[in-house]
């Protein structure tokens, strides 16, 4: 088979707008791996509810979480490498957002931090169980004992277009991310799902050419220009498309199965 590494977004790609995993992209998936490629879930997910999809599909290998921020073994869960971020400069960023009543969360490799979990907004609480997540009370700077790789800023489009203009003009040392309608993500400048899926390739002594990705919105363009073959769901936005070299269906319509039948199985 041509290309020995596939790498897959979640949300938008691999499962259709319920968060839901097709029997056909499941299916395509395994005839994937019997002919000897590796899945590799790359998403702005924490590996905490993204590495159960790998699971339910019988896989194991890798997940490159939070935007390529962390990349962490299923097997075993350890977290081989992280990008943390500066996040005392979040302060200016924080203050923003509690002046405006904008939800955000601070992330570790596998936790989720909020402002007053026991306070969150019926949308907030419908989000993080949608995508099967707990957070826990954000505690002081100084009494985090793991790094913190990304902070995720969640209102309505609208503000988030405004938001996303203004921190524009505010420099800093972050990559902010468009990585959902209702998201804005801020890593570390290096963090992103193209140098996390380079990176891997590398360990597994995967040549560029051999590496082929999938995804959907604005936060997979890094990987789909990485990517020997880089395909856009038909679900995505134009400039993301004009990134890749090849359109697939929807993923509604399972985009992922056709893309593997026609580059990996045909």
């Amino acid at each position: 088979m041509k290309y020995k590494l596939i790498a897959l977004d979640v949300d938008g790609t691999l499962l259709d707008d319920e968060h839901r995993l097709s029997a056909e992209n499941k299916a395509a998936i395994a005839e994937v791996t019997r002919h000897g490629g590796q899945i590799v879930l790359c998403t702005g997910r924490s590996p905490q509810n993204s590495i159960p999809f790998m699971e339910e599909m019988g896989l194991t290998g890798y997940v490159l979480g939070h935007n390529g921020a962390a990349t962490v073994r299923v097997e075993d869960r350890k977290v081989l490498h992280q990008y943390e971020l500066d996040a005392r400069g979040l302060d200016p960023y924080i203050a923003y957002c509690r002046e405006r009543g904008i939800h955000f969360d601070i992330n570790t490799a596998f936790d989720m931090y909020v402002d007053n979990v026991e306070h969150l907004s019926q949308e907030a609480l419908f989000m993080y169980e949608h995508f099967r997540i707990v957070p826990a009370s954000l505690p002081a700077w100084d009494e985090f004992r793991e790094p913190i790789v990304k902070f995720t800023v969640f209102t309505k489009p609208d503000i988030l277009d405004e938001a996303h203009r203004e921190w524009d003009t505010w420099g800093g040392a972050y990559n902010i991310l468009r990585s959902g309608e209702f998201f804005i993500d801020f890593m570390h400048p290096d963090a992103s799902k193209g140098n996390a899926l380079m990176n891997l390739a590398r360990q597994l002594d995967v040549r560029q050419e051999e590496v082929l990705a999938i995804g959907n919105y604005y936060n997979d363009i890094s990987m789909l220009t990485y990517a020997g073959l880089g395909i856009a769901m038909d679900n995505s936005p134009v400039e993301v498309k004009a990134a890749s070299k090849a359109v697939t269906g929807t993923n509604n319509e399972h985009g992922v199965r056709d893309a593997l039948l026609k580059y990996c199985l045909a």
